[in-house]
């Protein structure tokens, strides 16, 4: 048996795969440029260590993995004719590039047995299956290896290479994951793109309690409203539907715009058929002038709306969407005299009200505490997290 380390970086190697490569013959894959070493059984956790420091390199954004066929042929090359266990990062990595290689390497070695770090994970708790407790001897060597090696990462600016007292557990953890459980985790770290809608129901709207609670909530707040907006709304960034299928349900004519055009599919798919329903037909590639990806939901709206001569809606929704940095002057332009608008509560404080208190165009009628915060596994129980809650607003248009 030989056990095989697979990471994007060198020193990704010592500070989560320690445990694991300075026990018994082993072997390492870098998979930023497609190195390996092999470790035999006689060389010692100091050896290794000096080797390993030598691949050390300068933070680099553009280091990739080649994917998951390149990272099986690196793994079968220094396993040979040896049983290989092989260990990688956490598909959950909240560094992306980091969750693309404990992904595609998970893919590439299917027929293996697959182990992957939890390493440092600051929105979710993994539950691990290996705990791996280092001696202080092993902790030493790991605290000089970084200040020897990853000197220059201990003031990187990137949070993809900088060191930080959380990246170097003196506990390495680890968990086996099947595809189920890999590929959500791996879409819930994810952010607008396809990533995330890899698999469907990333965020688990039709499996979770809180996002059953939450979107009754929102749909039962809009609803609510119906005498002053009246039955004909936009739902912008609708993903699949989850609060779709609500308002819908209870009468409402609604026009959901969705950039993404996997789920937009899903959701097009979902309300097929629905005379009360009409799905945008925007695609990203048609606001690629856009500069921000985050935009896209809202200019996706303004675009469709705009040019087909869509009718004025009562309302237009944003539902838990305002979190990656949208220009918040996009939405003076939608054409509507009302604006639900929907977020945990300190994204709500933080962003929307200081552009809301600036605002000439909108005010408030109403501020509602949907659902409070409530901590929740996910991926069928492998991690868990705080939902934070969800406050809701009310703008009506002053101009225009």
């Amino acid at each position: 048996m030989i056990d095989i380390v697979v990471v994007l970086r060198a020193e990704d190697a010592v500070l989560d795969f320690l445990s694991v490569l300075t026990d018994g013959e082993t072997a390492l894959v870098l998979a930023d440029h497609g190195r390996t070493l092999t470790f035999p059984a006689t060389q010692t956790p100091a050896e290794r260590l000096a080797r390993i420091a030598g691949r050390v390199r300068p933070a680099d954004d553009r280091a990739v993995a080649s994917g998951p066929g390149s990272l099986a042929d690196l793994v079968r090359e220094v396993a040979g004719d040896h049983e290989a266990r092989v260990w990688t990062h956490s598909p959950a990595d909240n560094r992306r590039s980091r969750g693309r290689v404990g992904r595609d390497t998970a893919i590439g070695c299917a027929d293996r047995d697959v182990r992957h770090a939890v390493g440092y994970s600051p929105y979710l708790q993994v539950v691990s299956d290996f705990d791996h407790s280092l001696e202080r001897e092993l902790i030493a060597g790991k605290l000089d290896f970084v200040n020897r090696a990853c000197e220059h990462l201990l003031t990187a600016a990137s949070p993809e290479y900088v060191v930080q007292t959380p990246r170097i557990p003196a506990t390495e953890r680890f968990f086996h994951a099947d595809a189920e459980e890999r590929e959500r985790l791996f879409a819930l770290l994810a952010s607008l793109d396809d990533e995330a809608a890899s698999i469907a129901d990333p965020w688990e709207f039709g499996s979770s309690p809180y996002e059953k609670d939450r979107l009754d909530a929102t749909a039962a707040w809009v609803l609510g409203h119906r005498a002053a907006t009246g039955e004909s709304l936009v739902e912008v960034g609708a993903c699949e539907g989850a609060l779709t299928h609500r308002l819908v349900a209870a009468g409402c004519t609604v026009h959901a715009t969705e950039p993404n055009p996997l789920f937009r599919k899903r959701l097009a798919e979902a309300v097929g058929g629905t005379e009360t329903v009409r799905v945008s037909s925007k695609d990203l590639a048609d606001l690629a002038d856009l500069a921000d990806l985050a935009d896209l939901a809202i200019a996706s709206d303004l675009a469709d709306l705009t040019e087909e001569g869509h009718p004025r809606a009562g309302a237009h929704l944003l539902v838990e969407m305002l979190y990656y940095g949208q220009d918040l002057g996009l939405l003076d332009r939608l054409p509507t005299d009302h604006l639900f608008v929907a977020l945990e509560p300190d994204a709500m404080d933080s962003r929307v009200r200081p552009w809301l208190a600036a605002s000439a165009t909108w005010q408030e009628v109403e501020s509602v505490h949907l659902v409070p915060p409530r901590v929740e596994t996910v991926c069928a129980g492998r991690a868990y997290l705080i939902k934070r809650g969800s406050d809701g607003l009310l703008l009506r248009r002053t101009i225009g």
